[in-house]
């Protein structure tokens, strides 16, 4: 718990980027009484009116496709997490002694509540999800907030000392950390990602490490005891260190055994659920109800809660999520499978006669682990958007020829249907981004479900 408004109020503030993270900055830190100004790269015209109204209406000064003349002229600059630290007139700013920080940082630092954080390359969204879930259940005051939805800072300032902020954190938010102290952390694993912001797994991890920097002996960190990255870094951590395993029996933590999720603290054993009763399919989903479990448990929540909890746990749309059968084939919506390793996770929980749709952003991945991991699970790769000739050179490379190239969602879902057989199952994964066609992942996930529907009809 932080709760430092005094060092906002009276501060010339300039926030960059104005999606969702910096929107929301820009309200608080206003209502705070921040001199706000902001900058974003597009241009007035690109911008929603009301956006624009309330900014004017605010006396907020906008830099829209420019930059300030004096960048010395602000007290802190606050980015948005697409904003890189890198950027030329962040690094002159910096120079010149000017406080580079970020939207989570700040909402920390407003903050009366207890932040429990969540981090890791993959099935971040389901376990803040799953952890939300527990903990209002539970009775608890709780907001999920972060990478998952509402920006922090939205629910940060308000919050009273007996809630919680359940936060989906991202390495772009991490890295722009100082202060900032959650009760209860997790890092789920670490596979390559961002590599174009963060230039090696390194630079990467150091960023994701960011989130247990300040955690001391009253806090928890949650890691992943089969992932040798995340293990590596938690060596480094001051607080107590909580692995769990999908795969072993751990003298300490949370673990399988026999089909059941136990946890083990220093006091006594406490089984939580069988995995039989998950509804949530695949192995890794196993492993983010292990790490739920060990959150929620070593935050205080009563046992028997977090099982009947993780039981009645549906998913997170857009995470292998389960669409419909038509004609005796299964539609999965996995669009959240950004990078390879989140596509050959669905692919291991689906595990056969699958026909795959990706493609879109590569984010400067390889994808040949990807081809590899097909295992004879893949019949047939449906490949689109601008970077697919990427995957397929791989495919090419791997031997793997049964391919075909659609131009955009509703063609890959007509050709897969036309093609697909009773048992089989079509999965949207894209190891990709989805930039160079949608806005996010979202509005692509929603596009092939609608097309899912349509077959229907």
């Amino acid at each position: 718990m932080s709760n430092n408004l005094e060092n906002i109020r009276g501060k010339k503030v300039l926030i960059v980027g104005l999606g969702k993270s910096g929107v929301a900055s820009a309200h608080v830190m206003t209502r705070l009484g921040a001199e706000v100004s902001v900058q974003d790269n597009r241009a007035e015209q690109d911008f929603d009116r009301n956006l624009l109204s309330f900014l004017k209406g605010k006396g907020i000064t906008c830099y829209f496709h420019c930059l300030p003349e004096d960048m010395s002229a602000f007290d802190m600059i606050v980015l948005s997490p697409g904003a890189s630290p890198e950027m030329d007139f962040v690094q002159e700013a910096k120079n010149k002694g000017v406080e580079i920080t970020g939207e989570l940082e700040i909402a920390y630092r407003i903050s009366k509540g207890n932040f429990v954080a969540i981090t890791g390359t993959n099935g971040k969204t389901t376990t803040t999800t799953m952890v939300g879930e527990i903990f209002k259940e539970s009775g608890r005051p709780t907001d999920v907030v972060g990478n998952i939805g509402v920006a922090a800072i939205s629910a940060a300032a308000a919050a009273e000392t007996d809630e919680w902020l359940v936060t989906e954190t991202s390495s772009y938010q991490l890295e722009t950390t100082k202060y900032f102290k959650p009760v209860v952390s997790a890092i789920l694993n670490l596979t390559p990602d961002h590599l174009e912001r963060h230039h090696t797994m390194e630079g990467y991890g150091e960023a994701k490490a960011m989130i247990f920097a300040n955690q001391r002996d009253d806090g928890y960190l949650i890691v992943n005891a089969e992932d040798p990255l995340v293990m590596s870094l938690s060596k480094k951590a001051k607080c107590r260190v909580v692995p769990f395993s999908r795969v072993r029996e751990l003298d300490f933590g949370a673990f399988v055994r026999n089909g059941h999720l136990i946890i083990k603290d220093d006091e006594k054993e406490v089984d939580i659920c069988r995995t039989k009763d998950l509804h949530i399919i695949g192995d890794h989903n196993v492993e983010n109800a292990l790490a739920a479990a060990a959150i929620s448990y070593f935050a205080g929540i009563d046992p028997e809660v977090i099982g009947e909890t993780i039981k009645g746990f549906g998913g997170v749309e857009h995470r292998i999520e389960y669409c419909g059968t038509v004609d005796g084939v299964k539609y999965y919506n996995d669009s959240k499978g950004t990078n390879v390793d989140a596509t050959i996770i669905a692919l291991r929980a689906i595990g056969k006669n699958i026909i795959l749709i990706a493609g879109g952003d590569a984010k400067g991945q390889v994808f040949d682990p990807l081809i590899e991991a097909f295992n004879g699970s893949v019949k047939k790769m449906i490949l689109l958007g601008r970077d697919r000739y990427l995957i397929k050179e791989a495919a090419d490379r791997q031997g793997f020829t049964e391919m075909v190239e659609c131009k955009d969602i509703p063609a890959c879902v007509m050709e897969a249907a036309r093609i697909a057989e009773p048992g089989d199952s079509v999965l949207l994964s894209p190891a990709c981004a989805s930039y160079d066609m949608y806005d996010n992942f979202e509005q692509r996930g929603k596009h092939f479900k609608s097309c899912v529907e349509a077959l229907y009809r």
